[in-house]
């Protein structure tokens, strides 16, 4: 059975997983014993997607004196107390039936709880895709439950990024080119454009020039340009010695940062 993602605006009162409150319902208040720790997506790193989907585990560990029987993981953002609140979950499948995150226990008291999550750009079975405002920080729900019915809701257990994939492209001539004349480097930064399914540039961003000097292992920055409106980039510097020029990005809150491959450029 294939799993639907969706986007939808959950009331406060709404059932998540068949048996929990809504992320916020209780404002990030841990309602029983069960303890929770190490939750995290991908070992902690940010959810960068491009055009296509892009499946994610989010994972951690439970654990009460009773064992844990389920688990379950919700991204969802919006103010603490406020109604409705907007989620990101692939769990809703046909006649509303909701799967978990899959529990292994390690002992008789503790499991490993992970559940994936598949972000999809461009929705063919229905539902709602992503956009580029989906792009940012959200929050993470953790709900656990224990084998004798107790249970844990913690509506912003922890936070996670999601990013819009970023490309960084590079070019340096005339090569070879003769000792101090002028050399041209250019290039252009884009990011994944979740409502036109294409990449498109990233415009006003600055952007380091880095060179690294033939037989050594260190770029170093020599200037800093911002790109065009269209994310291009390009400026000028003096051929002193063989070597590779790349651009470097470092990255904002919605699109990670990305570094050219460097290009090499061949001094005579």
């Amino acid at each position: 059975m294939r799993k639907r993602a969706a986007f939808a605006l959950l009331s406060a009162v709404a059932a998540l997983a068949g048996y929990a409150a809504a992320p916020g319902a209780y404002a990030g208040e841990t309602q029983t014993d069960v303890q929770v720790s190490g939750v995290s997506f991908d070992g902690g790193k940010n959810i960068v997607v491009g055009l296509y989907a892009k499946t994610v585990t989010v994972s951690g560990t439970f654990t009460h004196p009773s064992g844990i029987q389920d688990a379950d993981f919700v991204l969802w953002r919006g103010p603490d107390g406020a109604n409705p609140y907007e989620t990101y979950d692939d769990r809703i499948v046909s006649n509303q039936y909701y799967s978990h995150a899959d529990c292994v226990a390690s002992s008789a008291t503790t499991s490993t709880c992970s559940q994936t999550i598949s972000l999809e750009p461009d929705w063919k079975y229905g539902g709602t895709a992503l956009t580029n405002a989906h792009a940012g920080t959200w929050k993470v729900s953790v709900q656990g439950v224990a084998n004798d019915d107790s249970w844990t809701h913690t509506a912003s257990y922890t936070t996670t990024r999601l990013q819009r994939q970023s490309q960084l492209t590079v070019n340096a001539g005339p090569e070879p080119i003769a000792r101090g004349n002028t050399l041209t480097v250019t290039g252009r930064l884009t990011r994944a454009d979740w409502d036109n399914l294409d990449y498109r540039g990233y415009t006003n961003q600055p952007v380091r020039l880095q060179f690294r000097k033939a037989g050594t292992t260190t770029y170093t920055t020599t200037k800093t340009v911002y790109t065009s409106s269209t994310g291009n980039l390009t400026t000028t510097v003096t051929a002193s010695e063989d070597g590779y020029w790349r651009w470097n990005f470092a990255g904002t809150s919605t699109t990670p940062a990305v570094k050219a491959t460097g290009d090499f450029v061949d001094v005579q």
